[in-house]
């Protein structure tokens, strides 16, 4: 397969994840703002934006609808959801050929009906679309694609992006001591709360929360399924034949990251939950980065020095 092909299929999975994340990390944390009039919105809309990797303006004070302007509708925002989605849609355009007709559709329409602005009273709706709209997308993939290289390179994507987001969503709830969102609140955003439920039996409690959306086996929006979903990938786009431990540098860094999780009691990682969900990130990127390096990287272009290239 063509490099330019694998890393459009890779990034349309990391762009639709983005924007499906950060829609439920928005909901949740502007819905916390709205609801607590206590809590200072200039310190928790810059806690918010330093979570999402965004720019913090040094000397404007920020509040919400700043925050829904820049993380949801700005176009030029890398961290906004309008940014993400009409990056999926670029990305399937230039690998036309290997994206289907539905899938290309639903981009389409997606990017054609994203709004410019939303109206206070709205924000939830709009997240509600947005979620909508990236489950559609790729709930449409997983239906029509072959389960070859470029349906495991869609899916690598999505999983690295996934692992990320949620380790988002966790590390938000350190925002504010005292305001914010509880462990129920999470789990609903991560649409958990009833696999939750049915695994611990009812029984709620802040570590069995953790517990559930760090390192369930079989949840997947669990960090832990997360990260073993782009492992698989990873093998299944090039098996392991060599007897040794593994070579591959985004096998490795995934490994002693799933490791770190699986092999750490729950209650250690609490104590310093930020940390260590920083910790999940910094391993995705990682990993990301050894992709590209490995199947796509970037052609160097000559330059010119005198008469010699």
């Amino acid at each position: 397969m063509l490099s330019r092909i694998a890393e459009s299929l890779f990034w349309i999975g990391r762009y639709l994840e983005r924007a499906d994340g950060t829609a439920r990390i928005l909901d949740v944390q502007l819905q916390l703002l709205l609801e607590d009039p206590w809590v200072d919105e200039d310190t928790a809309c810059r806690a918010l934006l330093g979570v999402m990797g965004s720019e913090v303006p040094p000397d404007t004070r920020l509040d919400r609808e700043g925050v829904l302007s820049l993380l949801a509708v700005n176009r030029q925002n890398p961290a906004s959801i309008a940014y993400s989605l009409n990056a999926a849609r670029e990305n399937a355009r230039r690998a036309r050929e290997i994206v289907s007709s539905e899938l290309w559709e639903c981009l389409n329409t997606t990017t054609t009906r994203m709004p410019r602005k939303v109206a206070s009273e709205r924000v939830h709706d709009f997240f509600h679309w947005v979620r909508e709209r990236t489950a559609l997308a790729v709930g449409t993939n997983e239906t029509v694609m072959s389960r070859d290289d470029a349906y495991h390179f869609f899916s690598l994507g999505l999983a690295l992006e996934r692992a990320d987001m949620t380790a988002r969503l966790l590390a938000t709830r350190a925002l504010t001591e005292v305001s914010g969102p509880s462990w129920t609140t999470i789990l609903r955003s991560c649409g958990a709360y009833e696999p939750y439920l049915r695994t611990y039996r009812g029984v709620s409690s802040m570590r069995n929360a953790a517990e559930f959306l760090l390192v369930d086996r079989i949840f997947p929006r669990s960090v832990l399924f997360s990260m073993n979903r782009a492992i698989d990938s990873l093998n299944a786009l090039e098996p392991r034949t060599e007897r040794i431990g593994a070579v591959d540098q985004a096998l490795r860094v995934l490994g002693q990251a799933v490791s770190s999780l699986e092999y750490r009691p729950i209650s250690e990682i609490l104590v310093d939950l930020p940390h260590a969900m920083e910790g999940v990130q910094r391993a995705t990127s990682a990993a990301s980065e050894a992709v590209k390096q490995r199947y796509f990287p970037t052609q160097v272009m000559p330059t010119w020095a005198g008469e010699r290239v």
